[in-house]
Order: structure tokens, then sequence, then C-alpha cells
């Protein structure tokens, strides 16, 4: 029966990170439902073509142009077509050559071609959070104007979705979200001063890319996923909170109007919620590993030490003020986290170089598309300043 079903053409925007490579063993694993279509890596030049040479993609765009003449020689004696530069990931995105867009670019670059997607009304399996705490209002407002299905790969919000079907006419009272508390739980500050880049990717339960690993350190992860549930579930910000739960078997939950809450559990392991938005409304068989009660025996949950992860404050006020804000705290972290990558800031330096940029730059209550790039440009320049990058 499923051989009757056309295959789902897959365009895998970020095909090398974490999430990218994750999606591709998906498609291997049912290849009678699935092609990858589009693959685009930003620099991982060598990866890209590998990847290429295995699923036989109809177009692969590198975003670093250096490299290009590598990826097409590489893949000349291919049928695929090789294109280069940020502005070709646009273009591609606009191409109608697909039928789901896997948005996993990291941070603010995934923003432009996650909108074209959207403009050419296809359904976006998104797991890149900054493009809606970026712009959420206009990216959710187009989404409905071009009836773009935006389903949620992020496995907080995949939780949440999975916890609302059925319930369309039901009105949420809260949604929440469930946080491990990251490599540094229970820690206090006197602690953290001397975290270092290679202490703080060590994740307890998950395995991430590198920005996501330090921003689940800083708590900033959630704070993310706050505003990013908040436009995605048409919710309020007082709809939105945050419960640390380690064991991150619960990956959220939703509370309605009834006082009833619904959780969605599971082992932590991102190939579930990304296999949920590519098959999404059908569930398929696999042999992902499945949760044994007795491992672990107990979930527990407690509130987030936010006078030690102050990140979750700052994202918390940006929830709420709105406007540009959650734009400005967004690109100052992520000018933060490639500093203290690099170990040029210490670990508890980017909290605080997140609300210097947050007092800096001047708030717009409702900024045009042009106002979120030019914000974005100017808290990245101001916190670039300020450590001297």
């Amino acid at each position: 029966m499923s051989n009757s079903l056309p295959k789902k053409r897959i365009a895998l925007f970020g095909s090398t990170g974490s999430i990218g490579t994750q999606t591709l063993d998906v498609i291997a694993n049912n290849p009678d439902r699935f092609t990858a279509e589009v693959l685009t890596a930003h620099s991982n030049d060598e990866l890209l073509v590998e990847q290429a040479l295995r699923f036989k993609p109809n177009i692969v765009v590198i975003g670093d142009e250096r490299k290009y003449p590598h990826v097409k020689a590489a893949l000349a004696n291919t049928d695929t077509k090789v294109f280069a530069g940020e502005q070709a990931l646009e273009e591609v995105a606009s191409m109608d050559v697909y039928d789901v867009m896997l948005a996993a670019i990291v941070g603010f670059a995934g923003l432009r071609p996650t909108l074209r997607a959207v403009e050419q009304g296809k359904a976006i399996a998104l797991a890149n959070k900054e493009t809606l705490v970026v712009a959420g209002d206009i990216v959710m407002q187009k989404a409905v104007e071009y009836r773009a299905p935006i389903i949620p790969v992020d496995s907080e919000h995949s939780a949440i979705f999975q916890c609302l079907v059925g319930e369309t006419r039901n009105r949420i009272e809260k949604v929440i979200l469930t946080a491990s508390g990251g490599p540094f739980l229970g820690k206090k500050p006197n602690y953290l001063v001397n975290v270092k880049r290679d202490h703080a990717l060590q994740h307890p339960n998950w395995n991430m890319g590198a920005k996501i690993t330090i921003d689940s350190a800083t708590l900033m992860n959630k704070g993310l996923e706050m505003i990013e549930a908040r436009w995605l579930f048409n919710l309020q910000p007082d709809q939105v909170s945050v419960q640390v739960h380690p064991q991150s078997i619960i990956h959220s939950m939703v509370q309605f109007e009834d006082g009833s809450i619904k959780a969605q559990m599971g082992l932590p392991d991102m190939k579930l919620p990304i296999q949920y938005a590519l098959t999404f409304p059908q569930r398929l068989p696999n042999n992902f590993p499945r949760y044994n009660f007795r491992k672990p025996a107990q979930l527990t949950f407690e509130e987030p030490d936010t006078k030690t992860f102050r990140n979750l404050v700052l994202a918390t006020d940006a929830l709420f003020k709105g406007g540009n804000l959650p734009c400005v705290l967004n690109a100052a972290n992520e000018i933060a986290v490639f500093a203290f990558l690099r170990n040029r800031i210490g670990f508890l330096d980017m909290t605080d170089l997140i609300e210097r940029t947050m007092n800096q730059v001047p708030w717009i209550e409702k900024p045009t598309l042009e106002e979120y790039f030019e914000s974005d440009a100017e808290a990245r320049n101001f916190a670039a300043s300020v450590i001297k990058l």
C-alpha cells in the first residue's frame, strides 16, 4: 500500500549539522517514502559531497562560495546541480522542486530561506527556533496567508504539537516546556565563573550541535523555546512556562482549561520528532530504542534557578515586551556563544553581554521585516564591539 503513495521530496536546509545528519538517517530508513531532493551546507563541503553522492539529490547548495569549485568538481559526474552563496539558498527555497523544507540551518541565517519556502506555500518542518524568535509574528502571518503548514521539529514543540492533535476546539490554559537543566543543573555562579568551553559542551541527555548545547547549558535555549512556542501555538506570554525535568523523558506538556494535562514522553532522541514532522499525520514504525520505566524509574521536576541562570529572565523579558527585543536577544546571544566557544569571554559574561545589548538597541514595537534585519545587525555590531571581536 505504501508504494502507491508518491514519495515526499525533502529539501534539507542545513544537511551537515546534527539535525541534518539525523534527518538523512530517517530518510535512509524510509526510502519508499522520502527522497532528499535538496541538500545545503554552510561550509562543510566534505560531508555535503559525501551526502550528495549517497542520496543523489536534484540540487546542492554550498553557502561558502570558496568551497564551490571543490563541490562542483566532486559532483561533476552526477546529475546533481550545484549552487553556491547565501543568495542561492533563497533562490533554491523558491523553486518548486520539493514538498517539505526541513529547516535546520542554525541561527538567524535560517530566516530568509524559510520565509521563501513559506511564500511558496511549502510545508515547513521547523528545526530552526531562531526563525520564530526573530520574526515570529511575520513568519506565522505569512504561513497563514500562503497556507504553509509549520510542523515543529524541536522536541519540546513537537511534544506540544502532538498533545494538541484532536484538541483543535479546546482552549489551552498553558504549555509547560520541560528543560533538562543542562550540564550545570544545581551549580551556583561561583562555580560557573570558571566553566570552560569543553565542559559546557558535555550535555547529559542530548547529543546536539555546539550552539544549542551551549544554549542548553545557559538555559537560553529554553528562553528561545518559550518565544518560539508563543508564536507556533498562538499563545499569550503568560501561557508559557518552564519546568526543569532532569531525565528528559517528558518532552513537554499542555494544560487545558479543565485542568487536564497531556504530556508526550519518550527517550531523548531527535530522530523521533524529525520522523513525526516528516510523516505527520501518520506515525511510522521504527526500531529506535524504547523507554523502559525502570531506567530511569523516577521522573522529577523542579523550578528553574533564574537567579543563577539569568538568561531565562532576559528571554522572559523579551517574550513579554515583544517587538524587536527577542530579535536583539537572539543576535546578542549568537555573538556571545560564538565568543565563548572561542574562549574570548567567560560563561557568565555571555549573560552580561546579552543584557547590555538589549539595553542598547532601541526598542521597536511593531517592526517590519527590514527593521528586524536592521535590529539583528545593530545588536551583533554592538555585542561584537563590546568584546572587541
